[in-house]
């Protein structure tokens, strides 16, 4: 599992922020190794050379010329290095990097300790250091200030927390101006894809991001001009076909092939019929609804006359509809594509015939399932058969164009669903469509 992100706008923010967090480290570790040690080595060479004079000018002094705070023996709480505070981080450094450097600058006899603030008597900080007094080593108490530590560093590092946050705000602000017209041009792509005008995008924003809008204004522009090329190409294939085919209809009648060959002629209007049923299937294809208005109606309705024609036929469907309230979709898509996979019910499967219905609360979508006990799908993949002219049919199963599940398969994408295909647990087939639920028909269908 992946830590990083998928999000464009939340991989910019994360490395935003790693950026951010990275520069306030690298600032620190530069004031620290070429501002702040240089001047603590150097305060700490200066007041080793005033220990030493001190020293000196003690060791040659006689007993009691200088009363002095000195003891013979050191005491057992102060140690070779200060306690160190990970939240006090700065003080530490300083107080270690300030006694390894007077320990440097001092002799080897004049050795130094620290004594912490809650072991002395007073509650103050301590520095001890061995000087000579009259020639005799002791141990002398230097007391050292809370406020000698406060040199104004913890208030520049708020300083730099807070200008960083504020970077990290002012990015997060670009970011989202940045993705807002990506957001646009993603519910545009949607709506393309589920048969809809998605208008123009505006051009006025950012070099690239209005290349790449208006490059889509194009795209959507030519997409539209070549659909109203290929409805008026199939507008004229389909008169052009069917006045024929009328007129041979109405010259077969008249003539007297009917009285001397009746099987002939029987003939000759079956593929007249399957010719006009070849050209309809064509142009459901072509056309599946895209531009058809959705309105709000109650599927399980048309389910139910669907059935009732089905069976004034002779084939008799078991249902078992389910409460799905009524929703927005396009009527005579969806009636068709119900058609479709029943029709393939009965053609194909014969008998078990069953249409479900239910809603799937979690996912707000109805949810349908036409099924049968026929022979199955066989060795075919459910999904080829989907593809325009893919046919699952064997010897002696009916013909067909092959178009009849790509249309079902369009339909439910044009309204925002799925359409699966798979076998049937104790044989035959199961369709199922999931169709989002919509509530008015202002809805997109995407």
């Amino acid at each position: 599992m992946s830590v990083v992100p998928r999000s464009l706008f939340a991989r910019n923010v994360l490395l935003l922020v790693a950026l951010v967090a990275v520069s306030q480290v690298c600032a620190l570790a530069v004031l620290l190794h070429f501002i702040q040690t240089p001047r603590i080595e150097r305060a700490a060479a200066t007041f080793a050379s005033y220990i030493e004079t001190l020293d000196g000018v003690l060791r040659s002094a006689p007993p009691g010329a200088m009363q002095l705070d000195v003891r013979r023996e050191l005491p057992a709480a102060a140690s070779v290095r200060p306690d160190a505070s990970r939240l006090r981080f700065y003080q530490t450094y300083q107080r270690e990097t300030f006694i390894e450097s007077l320990r440097h600058h001092l002799p080897a006899d004049m050795p130094v300790r620290w004594q912490s603030a809650d072991t002395s008597d007073d509650g103050q900080q301590r520095l001890w250091i061995r000087i000579h007094v009259s020639g005799e080593p002791r141990w002398m108490a230097l007391p050292v200030p809370e406020a000698a530590h406060d040199d104004g560093l913890a208030t520049a590092l708020l300083l730099s927390l807070a200008l960083g946050a504020l970077a990290v705000a002012t990015a997060y602000l670009i970011q989202r101006h940045l993705n807002r017209p990506l957001e646009h041009l993603a519910d545009a792509a949607r709506r393309v894809s589920a048969g809809d005008d998605p208008g123009t995008l505006p051009t006025n924003g950012p070099t690239e991001i209005a290349q790449v809008s208006d490059a889509f204004n194009r795209m959507t522009s030519a997409l539209a001009e070549a659909e109203a090329t290929r409805a008026l190409m199939l507008a004229g294939i389909s008169h052009d076909i069917r006045t024929p085919m009328t007129k041979l209809r109405l010259a077969m009648t008249m003539s007297a092939v009917p009285s001397k060959d009746a099987a002939f002629a029987a003939s000759a209007e079956g593929y007249l019929e399957q010719i006009d049923g070849i050209l309809q299937q064509f142009m459901d294809y072509a056309g599946s609804g895209a531009k058809e208005t959705p309105i709000v109606g109650d599927l399980n309705a048309l389910i139910a006359n669907l059935a009732a024609d089905f069976a004034g036929l002779g084939h008799e469907f078991a249902l078992s509809l389910g409460d799905i309230r009524t929703f927005a979709f396009r009527p005579i898509s969806m009636m068709r594509m119900l058609m479709n996979l029943m029709q393939n019910a009965v053609l194909y499967g014969v008998q078990g015939l069953e249409v479900r219905t239910w809603t799937d609360a979690s996912a707000n979508a109805a949810c349908i399932v036409i099924a049968d006990r026929g022979k199955g799908l066989g060795t075919h993949d459910p999904e080829s058969l989907k593809q325009p002219f893919k046919r699952g049919g064997g010897e002696g199963q009916p013909k067909g164009t092959g178009l009849g599940l790509a249309i079902v398969e369009r339909i439910a994408r044009l309204h925002g669903g799925t359409f699966d295909l798979r076998a049937r647990e104790g044989g035959g087939v199961e369709a199922t469509i999931v169709l989002p639920i919509r509530a008015s028909t202002g809805e997109t269908q995407g």
